[in-house]
């Protein structure tokens, strides 16, 4: 029996241009599967937006999950495999190289909704990446997703020469609010690996 979240997640809005707010943090933006991680009595599920179990799918980091300090939590992320040059890899969840160019997948973890029994939601956004960090400190199969230049444009401009799908910009003060938010944006390359990816449409 499929386990369906227990919360509808927060989406980024969109955007054309790349942006700078002052005071909020630019992340990279993982080109991977989102997953909601959840762990209850020490039974850990992972699930996609469109409410699907692929826990069997990915046992390594289930089994990682599990492992963790804690007796109940979610966690909202993306899994995802990289490259040799740190890119994440969309097309490799599907199907994995064997020759060594790729990771593991890993858990990109960006948010915490609850842990242990207490709701983190209405806590701002740097509160709840303390505790995320300090959750997933130990965890080579979980990782915090990575921040970028505090200034947007920079930010950015890495994202382009790095060769990420983009950046998400988030307002460090914002609470984590179901549906699609002003407090979090995205910005993506035009077109990015479109026919690798398999979203390419002649």
């Amino acid at each position: 029996m499929v386990t369906v979240p227990a919360v509808a997640l927060m989406q980024p809005t969109l955007v054309a241009q790349p942006v700078h707010h002052k005071g909020w943090v630019y992340e990279e933006k993982v080109d991977g599967y989102r997953i909601v991680a959840r762990k209850d009595d020490g039974a850990v599920s992972l699930i996609t937006r469109q409410a699907k179990d692929h826990t069997a799918r990915f046992p390594d980091i289930a089994k990682a999950l599990a492992s963790l300090a804690a007796r109940s939590f979610i966690l909202d992320g993306e899994v995802a495999v990289y490259d040799r040059a740190h890119v994440s890899r969309f097309e490799w969840l599907r199907a994995r190289p064997k020759d060594g160019r790729a990771t593991l997948p890993v858990y990109m973890v960006f948010d915490v909704l609850e842990l242990d029994g207490k709701d983190w939601r209405p806590e701002p956004l740097w509160k709840r990446r303390q505790v995320l960090e300090e959750l997933v400190a130990r965890e080579r199969m979980i990782l915090p997703v990575r921040r970028l230049s505090s200034n947007g444009l920079k930010a950015w401009a890495h994202a382009v020469h790095k060769g990420y799908e983009g950046i998400v910009a988030k307002d460090p003060a914002s609470p984590y609010v179901p549906g699609r938010s002003l407090h979090w944006l995205k910005v993506k390359q035009p077109k990015y690996r479109e026919e690798e990816r398999g979203f390419y449409k002649p």
